[in-house]
Parts: structure tokens; C-alpha cells; sequence
């Protein structure tokens, strides 16, 4: 199978990703175990934990663009390869923690709240936004199309590095207001 072929091939599962994930992160989102009768915990020990994972990918991007900078393609692909392991266990705990616990009222007001509603939802848009993204410049990276990967991966970093941050920061900026 020719490359082409293959990009065909993966630009329909990254098409059905792109989709699916959004939509059943919202699903579960609204689904509280608890609410519906099951005898769960609240995992309320989660927030710091994927916030951190937050960071970790952050600084995680800024390596790789370091590394392929210095020439180094094999810990470039390994320090992204992690970055998407580290979204995913993020988006899993985020899933979990939604499912098992009370969602938290962020408590600031004035200005400030308009800040942090600012930053939660560009986190919240271009986090679905960058799947596509992410997927993409991944595949054309494993497909040995680097002119295109490269293209694609100045939009992407920039995006999945804001996305990493400002988890960190909604979630810095909302902690005090946990139960």
C-alpha cells in the first residue's frame, strides 16, 4: 500500500476521532455515577494529578520542538509520542473525575472571573480543535512525509501547547474553590 493510500486510510480515522472523542467526552461529562445510583467515591484526588499531567505535556512540546531544532528526529518522536500518551491518560481522568464527582463552581468575581471564563473556554474550543491537528501531524510524521508534517506542525504546536498551559492555569485558577 502505497502512502497516499494510507494517508486516505488514516485521514478517515482522524475524521472519526475528531468526532467521536468530542462528543462522547460531553456524553460522559454529564453522566454522574453517583447520581445514578452507583456506589463510587468521588475521585476528587484527580484535578492536581491531570493538571500536572497538563504541565508535563506542556514541557514535554517545548522539548520535542528543542530536540528536532538540534537535529535529534528519534527523541523529537519519542517526546511526542509520550505527549499524546500523557493527553490521553489526561482526558481519561478528566472523564473519570467528571463521572464520580460534583462539578466545582469557580468562586471569583469581578474581573477575574471574566478571565478565567476567557481562558476556560479557549481551553475547552481548542481543545477539540486540535485533535484533528495533533492526529495529523502525527500521522504525516509516521508516514515519512516531513515537508507536510512540518507544515502542519507549526499550527499544531502552538495550539496543543496553549491547551496544555491553560489546563494548568483553569486548574490553579479554580482550586481554591474545591470541596
Amino acid at each position: 500500500m502505497n502512502n497516499l493510500t494510507k494517508e486516505r486510510n488514516y485521514k478517515k480515522i482522524i475524521t472519526a476521532l475528531s468526532i467521536i472523542i468530542p462528543i462522547a467526552v460531553a456524553g460522559l461529562f454529564g453522566v454522574n455515577l453517583r447520581g445514578l445510583g452507583f456506589n463510587v467515591e468521588p475521585l476528587t484526588f484527580l484535578p492536581p494529578i491531570y493538571a500536572s499531567i497538563n504541565g508535563l505535556t506542556a514541557v514535554l512540546l517545548i522539548a520535542a520542538v528543542i530536540a528536532i531544532k538540534k537535529g535529534n528526529r528519534k527523541l523529537h518522536e519519542q517526546l511526542n509520542t509520550i505527549a499524546i500518551f500523557c493527553s490521553l491518560v489526561f482526558l481519561l481522568m478528566y472523564i473519570a473525575y467528571h463521572m464520580t464527582s460534583d462539578s466545582t463552581k469557580f468562586g471569583g468575581e469581578g474581573i477575574i472571573k471574566y478571565v478565567y471564563y476567557f481562558i476556560l473556554i479557549s481551553h475547552i474550543v481548542l481543545s477539540v480543535i486540535v485533535i484533528p491537528f495533533v492526529l495529523t501531524t502525527f500521522m504525516r510524521a509516521k508516514l515519512e512525509n516531513f515537508t507536510q508534517h512540518k507544515k502542519i506542525a507549526k499550527k499544531t504546536f502552538p495550539l496543543w501547547l496553549y491547551v496544555a498551559v491553560t489546563g494548568v492555569v483553569v486548574y490553579i485558577m479554580i482550586s481554591p474553590y474545591y470541596a
